[in-house]
């Protein structure tokens, strides 16, 4: 757990993470508390390395060869 919180910091982690604390500041200024469930999401996308990572959610095409 400890590894996955403190290793593999790409530029699209740190965009989350301030994406959401940008959120929480809105749900603080504005009184629109909703804004706060945006930012728990982000927020948890940021923390667990969640969602797609920089290099795209595509899946691997690697071709199989068939030995018969």
């Amino acid at each position: 757990m400890k590894q996955l919180l403190f290793t593999n910091w790409h530029t699209m982690r740190w965009v989350r993470l301030g994406f959401a604390f940008f959120l929480f500041f809105q749900a603080y200024t504005t009184h629109e508390w909703f804004f706060i469930a945006f930012g728990i999401f982000f927020f948890a996308q940021a923390i667990f390395n969640l969602g797609c990572g920089a290099s795209g959610c595509n899946l691997s095409y690697t071709k199989k060869e068939n030995n018969e």
